[in-house]
């Protein structure tokens, strides 16, 4: 998702400093970003000019302080864990001055929550970019209890700069995206869970049957099952629902390794360099 933000903003002329904590990781992000640029300009998005635009208008840092140095927007995308969001925000509100707006791609974890680490509760926000970012349109622009109404027109307004479409919500557990997507994911893991059908047949009735453009199962490997889970365990605890109880199948699956398309497997098998869409070992009959 950090690739992606990048690649967004520097895209359309903003000046963009990635941040890792891991050089090797930086190397790779500007691989990948080149490598969709290339796709962009096979696909007359962006001439050759406008690639080199925008790799120009992105540096690497590791170290976080002489990074956010001179910038007056700050997102997060660190790995969906609670303490290593609070922890950075933290950090990020001594290091920062104090008109510079804060803001994070969380899927589930409080807005407010986060904010409440922080100076300026009123410049945190969320910023909830959907995945591959450079195509996807929607940014869930999230309201903390605390986060001004200034604060919020900024980022409305800057989202529409993007050519992105904000929607404004409110900071409940999931928001709207992931209150509703994570219960139908894991419904189709119940669904598989059961016996009712396989991986393949349950994805093919959601794309078919329902107009998705990819089934709940290989979404799910898509987004990462350790992510998922940890998108249901926010809505568990935050709503005390028993309807958000993750399945134990995904359960096992995230504690055995088998976490989508990161980890080369999941309910699909993923091979580098193919695109067959390949049902796990697991799941095969």
């Amino acid at each position: 998702m950090g690739n992606g933000i990048a690649h967004c903003f520097a895209q359309y002329g903003f000046n963009v400093s990635l941040v890792d904590i891991n050089e090797d990781a930086l190397k790779r992000a500007i691989q990948t970003i080149t490598n969709n640029l290339d796709r962009q300009v096979k696909k007359g998005i962006i001439d050759e000019q406008g690639k080199n635009n925008t790799l120009g208008n992105i540096k690497t840092y590791t170290n976080l302080k002489t990074a956010v140095s001179n910038a007056y927007l700050v997102i997060e995308a660190a790995t969906e864990n609670r303490e290593i969001k609070l922890n950075l925000f933290k950090q990020l509100s001594t290091l920062c001055a104090d008109e510079v707006i804060l803001a994070s791609n969380t899927s589930s974890i409080s807005i407010t929550q986060i904010a409440s680490v922080t100076k300026n509760p009123g410049n945190v926000i969320g910023m909830h970019f959907m995945n591959p970012v450079p195509l996807m349109k929607l940014i869930e622009v999230i309201r903390g209890y605390a986060t001004t109404d200034e604060v919020t027109k900024k980022i409305m307004e800057l989202s529409v700069k993007l050519e992105k479409v904000p929607v404004e919500v409110n900071d409940y557990p999931g928001f709207v995206a992931n209150r509703i997507l994570m219960p139908m994911i894991n419904e189709a893991i119940y669904t598989l869970y059961e016996g009712v059908a396989g991986v393949y047949e349950i994805d093919t009735v959601m794309k078919l049957g329902m107009a998705h453009l990819m089934g709940p199962l290989q979404l799910a490997d898509f987004i990462g099952l350790d992510v998922c889970l940890a998108i249901l365990n926010v809505l568990h605890t935050g709503f005390g629902n028993p309807k958000y109880a993750p399945c134990p199948l995904l359960v096992n699956m995230v504690t055995a390794g088998h976490l989508g398309i990161k980890s080369g497997g999941g309910f699909y098998k993923y091979t580098a360099g193919s695109k067959e869409l390949v049902v796990a070992e697991k799941f095969s009959k």
